[in-house]
């Protein structure tokens, strides 16, 4: 058997998964386990960027996305489960990388022009979060990057800058790909069904959390904005009622003309219902699971210090490569 390929990607400390994230991402994340080396990770570091986010609720979010991780399917038998700022190497490489990097490259970011539109304070970490980024993935040595379409540019920084240090000092990084997730579901807000689901849509109805009250998932997939006329027909003029049957699909395996031929004669209210059934029964085992895990603090704390052991060896052993090669000690 050959050397796996190095996969790193991770999650965000702040919201939980919502169900765009997991169709899209976290079930694929779980196949990748088989024939990958996986180094998931939570990114704590990332999410001090906006000044108002609490410390306290911080570092509570922050194990219970390792709960969130493990409930999911990620399994601590097959893959690295760790949290950002408890492995050295991260903010070093950052910093190491950010004397390759033009400024008016960050300037140009797509993300960072988006997130500091009409903010009266824009910190230096909002203008360096891809150059972070970049030292998540490298420090690895990461072969593939799964991410979506809007974190693309971020990982062509990460390959510029590989390419840019094996050239100004001596062969390091692997070159890292992104790895689009094609067998994802793309899943849109229930409330604008034009705009994909976001975990900081201010209209809270919008998105469904894997892990909320299950009374309130139901509530919001019976209010779900769908379109004028009858009938369950998958249509780009239909959008509310092709984003429920794109959901349903995800989560029963049916294609859409099977949706179609089985519910198509259904009113509107009643295809909701169905839907808000199809996910209830979907999350409903992930929900016990998590539950379960955050009870049993010390089984999380075990995960967390012996995936370190592993993924510090790896940082370290770039590291030490990395100053040699730029002269620090």
């Amino acid at each position: 058997m050959g050397i796996k390929k190095i996969i790193v990607t991770g999650a965000q400390p702040t919201g939980g998964f919502h169900l765009g994230n997991y169709l899209g991402a976290v079930k694929n994340w779980c196949l990748l386990q088989e024939d990958f080396e996986c180094f998931f990770f939570i990114p704590n570091l990332h999410a001090i960027t906006c000044l108002s986010y609490s410390p306290k609720e911080l570092r509570r979010n922050t194990i219970q996305m390792l709960a969130q991780f493990m409930a999911c399917g990620l399994d601590p038998q097959k893959s690295h489960m760790f949290i950002q700022s408890s492995i050295r190497g991260h903010t070093e490489l950052a910093w190491i990388l950010s004397c390759l990097t033009p400024v008016g490259q960050l300037f140009r970011m797509t993300q960072f022009k988006a997130k500091s539109e009409q903010k009266d304070f824009v910190g230096g970490g909002l203008l360096y979060y891809p150059i972070l980024m970049a030292a998540d993935i490298l420090l690895y040595n990461a072969h593939l990057v799964p991410v979506g379409e809007d974190q693309k540019q971020h990982v062509e920084l990460a390959r510029d800058l590989a390419i840019k240090f094996n050239q100004t000092y001596a062969e390091t990084f692997d070159v890292p790909e992104p790895y689009i997730l094609k067998a994802g579901a793309r899943v849109y807000s229930l409330q604008e069904p034009t705009k994909k689901m976001s975990k900081s849509d201010p209209n809270r109805k919008g998105t469904i959390f894997i892990f909320e009250p299950i009374d309130d998932i139901r509530k919001k997939i019976r209010s779900a904005v769908t379109d004028s006329g009858t009938g369950i027909t998958f249509s780009k003029n239909k959008p509310g009622i092709a984003n429920l049957m794109d959901i349903l699909a995800a989560l029963t395996g049916l294609t859409v003309e099977a949706i179609e031929a089985e519910y198509g004669t259904y009113s509107y209210s009643a295809f909701k219902n169905c839907v808000a059934e199809a996910v209830i029964e979907h999350v409903k085992p992930l929900q016990e699971r998590y539950l379960k895990l955050l009870k049993n603090k010390e089984y999380l704390d075990s995960v967390l210090e012996e995936s370190k052991k592993v993924v510090q060896t790896h940082a370290s052993r770039t590291m030490s490569k990395v100053y040699r090669k730029v002269g620090l000690f």
